[in-house]
């Protein structure tokens, strides 16, 4: 039986312990009702109806509004889920439904700011509005053939760290997409003086698993303007956890060449004899108060002084609440994601 081997990098050190300054504003679970359920976020039945499913036990009002386009434009049609159980909300809509949505609370009376629901397997430009889209279909030729390399010995591995950007930024390294996920699909590439480039360098270094920077969704890149050396991040500002990062894709307005192109590169690195290695960071995110977390659920997701203001032992501004079940399960669910659609090991 084939053995499989999950590596992930997750900084989570932080989240595993308390405040690091002040003492921590008291916080009790009893009105967060846990939803064990395998469904969140959006899934789809063979008949290709689709169903949402947001846990906001807080709600007194969930809304979805569908849009054309990923940024932009107005409105097409508005729905409000129906309370379901264990503090979550569902809508159903048929099959051909197609476009963007966002998912909007109304708590306290007040309405809340329009979000892409943390769960969203596909968004639209900058990850602003989720995608009705079902991922499993933007898959590469011979996808389902797609096999992991067997592991071998633990203490064989040779693990390289890299960026999917600057492994094919080079404008002389013979890389036709350049900075982005499909630069690592193109064998045998050099540079000047015969250099091996991407896919040919991590192979004469005798790897045989590559460590990708985060590469799911985040912040800081505007994903509407042409690469520039200004415009550069590592990746640590999670935004949308469950989605591939815009610009590395040909396309960031295209939310299902962005989910394809992931593939692609995944699928490449196993047919050369690598694993994959998904860097992800947990910690904290990009900005909490503007997060899908404190949109749906406010003072949840995230660790609080005695003052309410927010903890910061990560120095990124915010720290994900870790200890809160909700919080462990999208944790699971993300890691179980990637590597099931993503076949990432």
């Amino acid at each position: 039986m084939t053995r499989f081997l999950l590596l992930l990098f997750v900084l989570t050190a932080p989240t595993l312990s308390h405040a690091q300054k002040g003492k921590p504003e008291p916080f009790s679970l009893a009105k967060y009702p846990v939803y064990n359920g395998p469904d969140l976020g959006l899934t789809f039945d063979r008949t290709g109806q689709g169903t949402l499913r947001v846990w906001a036990p807080t709600a007194e009002a969930l809304r979805l509004r569908l849009y054309a386009t990923g940024e932009g434009g107005p409105a097409t049609a508005t729905h409000e889920l129906a309370r379901s159980t264990a503090g979550t909300w569902t809508l159903a809509l048929p099959a051909g439904t197609t476009g963007f949505y966002t998912v909007q609370a109304t708590i306290g009376g007040q309405a809340r700011a329009e979000i892409c629901e943390p769960y969203a397997k596909a968004v639209g430009v900058n990850g602003r509005r989720a995608a009705w889209l079902n991922p499993t279909a933007a898959a590469p030729a011979a996808w389902a053939d797609d096999l992991r390399p067997q592991p071998g010995a633990p203490t064989d591995i040779v693990v390289g760290e890299v960026s999917v950007r600057d492994l094919s930024a080079d404008p002389n390294s013979g890389i036709q997409h350049q900075r982005q996920y499909l630069g690592l699909t193109e064998p045998g590439t050099t540079g000047p003086g015969g250099v091996c480039t991407g896919l040919a360098h991590l192979q004469e270094l005798g790897l045989t698993h590559v460590h990708l920077l985060p590469t799911n969704d985040f912040a800081a890149i505007d994903e509407n303007l042409p690469p520039a050396p200004g415009r550069y991040s590592w990746g640590y500002d999670p935004l949308n956890y469950f989605v591939p990062e815009g610009s590395y894709a040909t396309d960031a307005r295209d939310p299902a060449g962005r989910v394809r192109e992931y593939k692609q590169l995944v699928q490449s690195l196993h047919d050369h004899n690598l694993r994959v290695v998904s860097d992800v960071v947990f910690n904290h995110v990009a900005d909490a108060g503007t997060s899908a977390f404190e949109q749906l659920v406010p003072g949840y997701y995230f660790r609080h002084q005695a003052d309410g203001s927010l903890s910061n032992a990560t120095a990124c501004g915010n720290e994900v609440a870790s200890e809160r079940p909700m919080v462990r399960k999208l944790i699971v669910d993300c890691v179980s994601y990637w590597a099931r659609e993503y076949h990432v090991d």
